[in-house]
């Protein structure tokens, strides 16, 4: 847990506030006003997992928001969508919600696990290749970032490079190009397509300093930065068993630098829950929608509701113990909610830290992040999230 304290630090000195700012900027969503008291919580709530299952809704989530959205369609208390997804716009992810679960989600309810790059304004000047899937050019710009490469357009420009695939092999050899500006950094904001495409163009840019037609005879270090977006080893779709996510495309990048360099990856960002820049991020939106609907009382008790204990509840556990120390903000509490509905089953051994010689589970969260036992237990274990739901509006005495 050290560890990760340090980590943080190290990529983020005092971005918390910034974190705040950026959200509380955000514009676009308007709320009723309730006869209601005004709350004091407010939910943190993954999407993957505990409302939808791949593209289908878990029944429970629509019973939830029946008991959190008023007869207008307005929502009784502060709630922000909390995803490690990233291969999405993020207006696109509110209108998918809004049609699975029934009432309107705006955008600015909605937290990618790329979004706090927002707040890297040092590296949004540079030239950066990109990678992952779905809109990736506008999803870097929507973070600030002005001039992206992404793999492919790489690849065009040099493409002896992609050598794997003997279909795509180049039937002649190209000549070398020598106008192909440098390339100053990398973002990873989601799981690839062609895994091999990019974990071997991403290896020439960060061995060959950005300038992947030239090559050097030793490699860089530090390297080039890379900023990373969601550490998630597993994720849960329509399969009955887990599916990789992109913390397994991480631990690939990793082990091939490693293997190849004898030297360790380092990021200069890397972001998704569990870091703590990610709540961070999120207590601002709640903030930004208590203060909008006129509701008064500061937003002191967070509860954070997820499937996945190294995300998650790993996440808001660091989150709370955050909390007790710090003197700046509203929030008082982040309570930890654990739902069967995803990742975690509560047949399944859980993620804990390897015995003497290596026994026991295996730990799946990311090298950065350190392990601290503790912080993977929930303070509440339900069946879903209409009893999570439930647990926290009876504890909060709010009717049912």
């Amino acid at each position: 847990m050290a560890a990760l304290g340090e980590a943080a630090a190290r990529w983020a000195p005092g971005l918390w506030r910034r974190a705040a700012r950026a959200a509380a900027g955000f514009g676009g969503c308007r709320f009723a006003s309730s006869s209601q008291s005004p709350p004091t919580f407010g939910f943190l709530l993954d999407i993957d997992g505990v409302l939808v299952r791949g593209h289908q809704v878990i029944p429970a989530a629509r019973e939830a928001f029946r008991r959190l959205v008023d007869p207008q369609g307005q929502l009784r208390v502060p709630v922000v969508f909390v995803t490690n997804a990233g291969n999405i716009l993020q207006c696109s992810k509110a209108q998918e919600l809004s049609a699975l679960l029934g009432f309107q989600v705006e955008p600015d309810q909605v937290i990618l696990s790329h979004s706090p790059m927002k707040l890297f304004s040092q590296h949004h000047d540079k030239r950066m290749l990109v990678s992952g899937q779905g809109p990736l050019v506008e999803n870097a710009r929507a973070l600030g970032f002005k001039h992206v490469v992404t793999v492919d357009e790489l690849r065009a420009a040099f493409p002896v490079l992609d050598m794997v695939d003997l279909q795509r092999r180049p039937k002649t050899t190209p000549l070398p190009r020598n106008d192909f500006p440098a390339i100053e950094g990398v973002l990873l904001l989601g799981e690839p397509v062609r895994w091999e495409t990019s974990l071997q163009l991403i290896m020439d840019i960060l061995l060959s300093d950005g300038n992947p037609g030239t090559g050097l005879a030793t490699a860089p270090y530090p390297h080039l930065p890379v900023l990373a977006s969601n550490t998630d080893l597993l994720w849960m779709a329509e399969a009955k068993m887990p599916r990789f996510g992109h913390g397994t495309f991480l631990l690939c990048l990793e082990a091939i630098y490693r293997k190849v360099t004898g030297r360790e990856l380092c990021y200069a960002g890397l972001m998704g829950k569990p870091s703590l820049l990610t709540y961070q991020y999120a207590e601002g939106l709640l903030a930004r929608q208590a203060a909008r609907r006129g509701w008064a009382a500061p937003i002191r008790s967070l509860y954070a509701v997820g499937d996945n204990p190294m995300s998650d509840i790993y996440g808001a556990n660091l989150f709370h113990q955050h909390l007790q120390t710090r003197r700046e903000g509203a929030a008082r509490s982040c309570a930890a909610i654990l739902v069967c509905t995803g990742v975690y089953s509560p047949r399944a051994p859980g993620p804990a830290a390897p015995g003497p010689g290596g026994e026991g589970p295996p730990f799946h969260g990311h090298r950065d992040l350190g392990f601290s036992p503790g912080l993977l237990q929930a303070a509440h274990v339900v069946s879903d999230v209409h009893e999570a739901v439930r647990l926290v509006l009876g504890r909060e005495g709010w009717a049912l």
